[in-house]
């Protein structure tokens, strides 16, 4: 019996009779399988959750740290076909399997599909960068060019330079001094004038030829030959000497002596005219030094020759102020040789004198 007491208030369990058989025993039945509940949508918060204050005073917080990316590895070497692509193939340059950080991406975006694509190329600059190589290989070709072409110029200058020298006894008289000299717009006020050759001189020395001042001018070049020719124009009114001084003289000293001339004015001073060639028995037979009234004098530096005419009336007039071509053929001149366009006459023939010269030693000049 148990020292526990019974309440006083709590029947005793009823016996059971010995006649009743025991209950069954039953399996407990196992629970039914439940759905968990699908979680609803948080609701949208009304306003904006208010910022937190910031303590200046609080110690900094420590940074957030992110996993390491995993090393990739190494992509298996493909060939490379860029014929049908416009990807851009980096796995040739260094660097190519280190990972780099990629920019932010919008929404819906592939990271798995994105490739790299070339910047599409200005036409304004590929066609600035056409133009710059041909520009370019112009000037290099055109500087070779020029080198070459320079070379050989010089050559051919020099072979001319020879060739001129014996111009005097190798060309033709009539290739010298044409039988007619057409004068295109050569006289006064554009007017055409022509002119026919009446005597030719035998080819001489310069000693009796010349003025003794104007020989001592011309001495450094030397003398080799003086061919000479008189014309008279179509009226026979006015005659003409034109002279072919050849001499022995190099290039550089008839430059030297061109640029006296030109420097000094020495081919407009009276006192160094070229004497006149007058023969008998034509209109020129009484053309002498007191009948000079113009003249024009060249020397030529491309050539070893000096070039002259001087021009005066037929009917044997003294004159006694002679006037250079250059100064009668001004405008406004009014002196007798200028008015009567003997100064056109002196000028025109020294200048086709010049040109055949110069066509005679080089054959892709034109003749004037």
């Amino acid at each position: 019996m148990s020292t526990q007491a019974r309440r006083p208030d709590v029947p005793p369990p009823p016996a059971r009779r010995p006649e009743e058989p025991a209950p069954r025993a039953t399996a407990p039945t196992p629970p039914r399988p439940t759905t968990p509940p699908r979680p609803a949508a948080p609701p949208r918060p009304a306003a904006p959750p208010a910022r937190p204050e910031v303590d200046d005073d609080a110690p900094p917080k420590s940074p957030r740290t992110f996993p390491a990316f995993p090393t990739p590895r190494p992509a298996e070497p493909r060939p490379r076909d860029r014929r049908h692509t416009g990807a851009v193939d980096l796995t040739d340059r260094p660097g190519a399997g280190a990972p780099f950080a990629a920019a932010p991406r919008g929404p819906g975006h592939d990271e798995a599909t994105t490739r790299l694509r070339p910047v599409p190329r200005s036409p304004r600059r590929t066609a600035a960068a056409a133009v710059c190589l041909v520009l370019g290989l112009g000037l290099v070709a055109g500087g070779a060019a020029g080198t070459w072409l320079a070379g050989g110029d010089s050559a051919g200058a020099a072979d001319r330079f020879a060739a001129g020298a014996a111009l005097w006894h190798d060309a033709p008289v009539d290739r010298l001094f044409p039988p007619t000299v057409e004068g295109k717009k050569a006289g006064p006020g554009g007017a055409d004038r022509t002119w026919t050759r009446i005597a030719v001189a035998p080819d001489s020395g310069c000693a009796k030829a010349l003025d003794p001042l104007l020989a001592s001018v011309l001495e450094p070049a030397g003398c080799a030959r003086l061919l000479r020719a008189t014309y008279t124009d179509a009226t026979r009114s006015e005659v003409v000497t034109v002279g072919l001084l050849f001499t022995r003289a190099g290039e550089q000293t008839m430059t030297d002596l061109r640029t006296r001339f030109r420097t000094e004015k020495l081919d407009q001073r009276r006192d160094l005219m070229p004497r006149p060639y007058a023969a008998e028995g034509t209109p020129a037979e009484g053309f002498g030094d007191d009948q000079r009234a113009s003249w024009s004098l060249t020397v030529l530096d491309d050539l070893p020759a000096v070039v002259y005419a001087v021009s005066g009336f037929a009917d044997g007039r003294e004159i006694t102020e002679p006037q250079p071509a250059a100064s009668a053929t001004a405008d406004g001149a009014t002196t007798a040789p200028a008015q009567a366009g003997l100064g056109h006459t002196a000028l025109a023939h020294t200048e086709r004198a010049t040109a055949r010269l110069r066509s005679l030693a080089r054959p892709d000049t034109e003749e004037r």
